[in-house]
């Protein structure tokens, strides 16, 4: 009779957690989802629609539809609207979509593989030595690859601080992620005192404008023919990280526990690490280092879905599409004719939300610590 009571006891306290956990809410993260995609729709139209010349929002599809080849309408814009939309703003607005849902995956995922909720997509370097090989372009008029000398090299530099971070963080043939974290931004802070020296010995004003930009980051000057690349680092990476969802959720209770239902954590960790370095490296060659997505989205998208990895990663990267896409539609309208750095609004959005995360998590631990 003690026994059964102490058990409907037991039911009635772990039951309300049943709502609120990882799993919570069958219903609550399809209807977000839905939300969200249907926000990116609009958003996108939005973007295709917003700028020096207006087009309207019936006439985006219209055009948008033409060039896909269902003719549903007559033609009844200009050339050169036709011109404006397909080659100069479609592929801004997927770069913008493409990159803030890479980075909100990533950023989801550091954030379980360390256990930190302040890891975000740059933590281990990679945006430093990115930034350092597109510097290295623009100072020394490296025009190797033509048009995308630029992106390559970007690319090569984070796969060099990748590389860098790796051959420092590994001791006895194990990597640890305080080690891999701790060699990050000592990397991270050698590759920017470089930068920095090369900004301050080139006499050339214009390339230092051309690196200021660049290190704050934009969608501009995207075309059609470099999209794919960004496009499928993306793709992977979102299958990689679905596909080990179940880990990462293994993650959420700790490293022995973890271990106990049979993952090689350290190994698991590596790996993950070297794939997410990789994408982020590729969408910071296209896009520039755009901080604080990969820290706000996960964030934000918990509270809505809970902690399940399986909800989490898809409606982060919707939310990090649809979140820079309008900070771009706000970089290229706020000081009109002039276009604002993507980056600078990111950083003026997340500076906050980074200052409210701390203050949240210190509260936390002062309720702990009086429980």
């Amino acid at each position: 009779m003690t026994q059964a009571a102490t058990g409907a006891s037991t039911e009635r306290t772990v039951q309300p957690h049943k709502t609120t956990g990882p799993g919570a809410g069958r219903t609550r993260p399809a209807v977000t989802l839905l939300v969200l995609a249907a926000l990116l729709v609009v958003s996108a139209t939005a973007g295709l629609a917003i700028g020096s010349v207006q087009v309207p929002p019936g006439q985006v599809w219209g055009i948008v539809t033409h060039a896909l080849g269902a003719d549903w309408q007559d033609p009844d814009w200009s050339r050169a609207r036709e011109t404006i939309v397909v080659d100069v703003r479609a592929p801004r607005v997927l770069l913008g979509a493409v990159t803030g849902a890479g980075l909100a995956v990533i950023g989801t995922a550091l954030q379980a593989l360390v256990r930190n909720p302040l890891a975000e997509p740059y933590l281990l370097g990679v945006s430093s030595g990115a930034s350092l090989g597109a510097v290295s372009v623009i100072v020394f008029g490296v025009t190797l690859f033509g048009p995308a000398s630029l992106s390559v090299a970007a690319f090569v530099g984070a796969l060099g601080a990748l590389l860098l971070v790796y051959a420092t963080a590994r001791t006895g043939g194990r990597i640890t992620s305080a080690r891999l974290v701790l060699s990050g931004v000592a990397i991270a802070a050698v590759l920017t005192a470089v930068l920095d020296l090369l900004l301050l010995t080139t006499d050339r004003g214009n390339e230092a404008r051309a690196v200021l930009a660049w290190t704050l980051g934009g969608l501009g000057g995207v075309n059609w023919g470099t999209l794919w690349l960004p496009s499928t680092a993306l793709l992977l990476g979102v299958g990689v990280l679905m596909a080990q969802a179940r880990n990462l959720n293994l993650l959420l209770a700790g490293e022995e526990a973890a271990t106990t239902m049979g993952l090689d954590v350290a190994r698991f960790r590596a790996r993950l690490f070297v794939v997410l370095s990789l994408v982020t490296g590729v969408l910071v060659a296209a896009a520039g280092p755009i901080g604080f997505v990969g820290l706000m989205m996960p964030h934000i998208v918990r509270l809505f879905v809970g902690g399940d990895h399986r909800r989490v990663l898809p409606t982060a990267a919707l939310g990090g599409a649809v979140f820079l896409i309008w900070a771009d539609i706000a970089a290229r309208t706020i000081a009109a004719p002039m276009e604002i750095p993507v980056g600078v609004l990111t950083a003026l959005c997340g500076g906050p939300f980074f200052l409210w995360l701390m203050r949240r998590d210190a509260r936390r631990g002062t309720d702990r610590g009086v429980a």
